[in-house]
């Protein structure tokens, strides 16, 4: 017997509709925080980054592939890594279905990470993906945007990460469980595993200038988690006591 709280459908109804004035006001706010980060000042980038890419070396304005607006997923994989984070592997399993959507729609959606194009590759293929990823190995790109980490930081816990600086500094005495398993699905140790970090950044082309506009890191990136928002749907929602989820091709087939 079910411990949920049971009712007829006449009940079901009246808390539905109770509940719809709150998702109604929630999708109302949603669109308020869009036109907020929309509303947020240009910056803009000076700086020459380069990237290697399936099509050859590439600036940033490159990576818009002709588009004028560029969304940059960073990607968890650095360049000591033999596999992609488990959790951003999850996140980009959403990606290639949006992509072709957004590209017809002036909007370039790509992965960026610090490993070496050839690893990046050889998992995408793993992966079955289609959309752009491109290494920034050698680059400043993922430093300059507070989404990877020096030795040096790590050791000093000089670390800005989600606009807060030292809380994310992965003190090696006290690494969460669930982090020491994901640095070893990515044959890595917990220290260099969290000199890197998830986010997404992004950015316009106008007049040949480039414009940073946006940056969310941590749980800012449950948005594009397709796979939360199927289960904050679901009856028992997110439903977890620990990490579960793994790369779509370590599932046992059901």
């Amino acid at each position: 017997m079910t411990t949920h709280m049971t009712g007829t459908r006449k009940e079901w109804m009246a808390a539905r509709l109770e509940l719809l004035k709150t998702e109604k006001e929630f999708t109302r706010r949603g669109d308020e925080l869009a036109q907020q980060r929309q509303a947020l000042p240009w910056v803009r980038i000076d700086k020459d980054y380069r990237f290697e890419t399936d099509e050859g070396s590439a600036s940033l304005a490159d990576l818009f592939r002709g588009r004028s607006q560029l969304l940059v997923y960073h990607f968890m994989f650095g360049p000591d890594y033999k596999a992609g984070c488990p959790s951003c592997s999850s996140i980009a399993d959403g990606f290639n279905g949006s992509a072709v959507h957004l590209a017809n729609h002036d909007v370039t959606l790509s992965a960026v990470s610090r490993a070496p194009l050839a690893k990046l590759q050889t998992y995408k293929h793993r992966m079955g993906w289609t959309f752009p990823w491109a290494s920034s190995f050698g680059s400043d790109f993922n430093f300059d945007f507070n989404i990877a980490f020096t030795e040096e930081q790590q050791r000093e816990g000089n670390i800005e990460y989600n606009y807060e600086r030292g809380g994310y500094a992965m003190d090696a005495a006290q690494i969460p469980e669930p982090v020491a398993q994901f640095a070893a699905t990515c044959g890595t140790d917990a220290a260099t595993y969290t000199r890197d970090r998830p986010g997404l950044s992004t950015f316009v082309l106008e007049d040949g200038i480039v414009y940073h506009t946006y940056s969310t890191y941590a749980r800012g990136v449950d948005g594009i988690w397709g796979m939360y928002q199927w289960l904050d749907r679901a009856p028992k929602g997110r439903n977890e006591t620990g990490v579960w989820w793994k790369r779509h091709d370590e599932y046992d087939q059901r």
